[in-house]
């Protein structure tokens, strides 16, 4: 038995945002109750001294998947735009200066930090894991490989192929196996800032490939579309109806207050043109897909844009080294810059790590939650810790689920409405491992759960409610996976940080979606 470092009350496994804000949550409701704060550490494989915060800071992911509420519920529960997003991720975004979407790395890891400080937090970078020791079922240290062993009574694990979790001997499906899909992942993004390019200029030259794409005696514009459907005529007609919408209007991109929504494929088929190379993902291994923009200060966008084709295996990699990006990736980025410079972007700069957006769920959390109960409205409103809403998000794909579909006779699944479903903690939480929370993409999700909660502000709301459970399971001397949704919830409403509960039910979809889960697990 190694020799214990030191020993923590809470250790935090991983510095993505959710995981931290659980910490934080953790030291202030120990604190409200016992007028101390705990010995709290944030253990990362990353290195701080390139900010801290993940794949929202490292990873540059600025622009932000925020929860998507319909307005009629908006009107009757008197909401914003994003309904009312959990208290700790509201405060987080007011102190990193969040407008609507864009948050700057620089401020979120100064937020974040301070936030850490506040609660008296230890941070250690640049580690790996050794071994986990165990005492019975429960983790009580973690050995790393440069010697220290640090002892802890709760941990929580917010790493996207939980990384911890796995070191203490939880079963990880691998990629979409909870779809029969083990070797399928979603793409992964290299996330780019532009500078020099303004909005303007970037609607005026949008606009100019709008017109020359879709003008059929534009010959030299109809070659590029071309090179960009890989030869394919049936391809090239799709793409060419893809720039304009319904009205016939063309699709030009819509700029918000501080983002920027790029609606058409205008882009990717001019630099895929200039690239020579087909617009899709299963034959190039690299496309520039239809851009999230974040407009952040001194003329600086980043960009949510390349998505490269990995496997499940090349996402598990990816995520243990560090989610560096591989020198082939960078390469691709290359030609990103040399055609982003073509069109006015004085700098190009991509982020230092990868955004990975999923890597497998863990198995065994006390209550799994599976797309269909989100359809059904998450959990029951008594019980729930606010709400969260978004679509069925698989950008770039799975790979081979239509076929799997169609084996199966499920043809048609854009029947998926988004869900708004209520949250909780009890997927997060570990039956087997009763001292660990996994608050992540890799959680207990089943079938299509994971693409909607893999979003950071649900996790950041899990992450609040794990963070609060961890404060009285080391007030109480307890073990977080015997903590109650409720128990946190009355905690939450006692200090006046509940958010409102709005999830809604659809039974009929879920229940086809739940019959979908089943039958593609099967």
């Amino acid at each position: 038995m190694p020799t214990i470092t030191r020993t923590y009350d809470i250790i935090c496994f991983g510095d993505e945002v959710p995981g931290i804000l659980a910490l934080v949550c953790a030291g202030r409701e120990y604190y409200r109750q016992k007028n101390q704060y705990p010995q709290t550490l944030l253990l990362l494989k990353g290195n701080s001294k390139l900010g801290i915060g993940g794949h929202l800071v490292r990873g540059g992911l600025s622009y932000l998947d925020r929860s998507t509420v319909p307005p009629a519920i908006r009107q009757s529960n008197n909401l914003d735009t994003f309904g009312d997003p959990p208290a700790i991720y509201k405060e987080f975004l007011q102190r990193a200066g969040v407008a609507l979407i864009a948050l700057d790395p620089v401020k979120a890891d100064s937020a974040l930090r301070a936030m850490l400080q506040e609660v008296r937090a230890d941070i250690i970078s640049d580690i790996e894991i050794k071994s986990v020791i165990k005492e019975g079922q429960k983790i009580t240290a973690i050995e790393l490989t440069k010697g220290e062993t640090y002892a802890g009574k709760q941990f929580i694990d917010c790493t996207v192929n939980a990384e911890l979790a796995q070191a203490a001997g939880v079963k990880k499906l691998k990629g979409f196996e909870t779809f029969g899909l083990p070797d399928s992942e979603l793409a992964v993004t290299l996330v780019f800032e532009t500078h020099g390019l303004s909005i303007e200029r970037l609607k005026n030259v949008e606009y100019l490939y709008l017109k020359r794409f879709t003008k059929v005696t534009d010959t030299e514009a109809q070659k590029w579309l071309n090179v960009a459907a890989g030869g394919n005529t049936a391809k090239a007609d799709q793409l060419r109806k893809d720039l304009v919408d319904s009205k016939g209007n063309l699709k030009t991109m819509f700029a918000g207050k501080d983002y920027i929504d790029v609606r058409s494929k205008a882009f990717s088929i001019a630099y895929h043109a200039f690239r020579g190379t087909a617009l899709s993902l299963e034959s190039s291994g690299t496309i520039l897909d239809n851009g999230n923009v974040a407009v952040l200060s001194q003329g600086r966008l980043s960009w949510n844009a390349v998505l490269y084709k990995v496997n499940a295996d090349q996402a598990e990699a990816l995520a243990r080294a560090k989610a560096k990006p591989t020198p082939e990736m960078l390469r691709e980025m290359l030609f990103v810059r040399k055609w982003f410079e073509s069109i006015g972007a004085s700098q190009v700069k991509p982020a230092e790590e990868l955004y990975i957006r999923h890597a497998g769920n863990i198995t065994g959390a006390v209550n799994p939650l599976s797309g269909s109960q989100m359809l059904t409205g998450g959990v029951p409103p008594t019980e729930a810790l606010g709400t969260f809403g978004y679509h069925f998000d698989i950008r770039g794909g799975i790979n081979g689920l239509d076929e799997r579909a169609a084996f199966k006779g499920f043809n048609n699944l854009a029947y998926l409405n988004p869900p708004l479903f209520n949250i909780g903690i009890q997927h997060a939480l570990m039956k087997n491992v009763p001292n660990l929370a996994v608050i992540s993409p890799a959680s207990g999700f089943v079938g299509y759960a994971s693409s909607a909660g893999r979003i950071v502000e649900f996790n950041c709301g899990v992450g609040q409610g794990v963070g609060i459970a961890a404060g009285i399971a080391i007030a109480a001397a307890r073990n977080l996976a015997d903590i109650s949704n409720t128990q946190v919830r009355t905690i939450l409403a006692q200090t006046g940080r509940l958010s409102q509960v709005y999830g809604t039910s659809n039974t009929a979809l879920a229940s086809q979606l739940g019959n979908f889960e089943n039958q593609m697990i099967a």
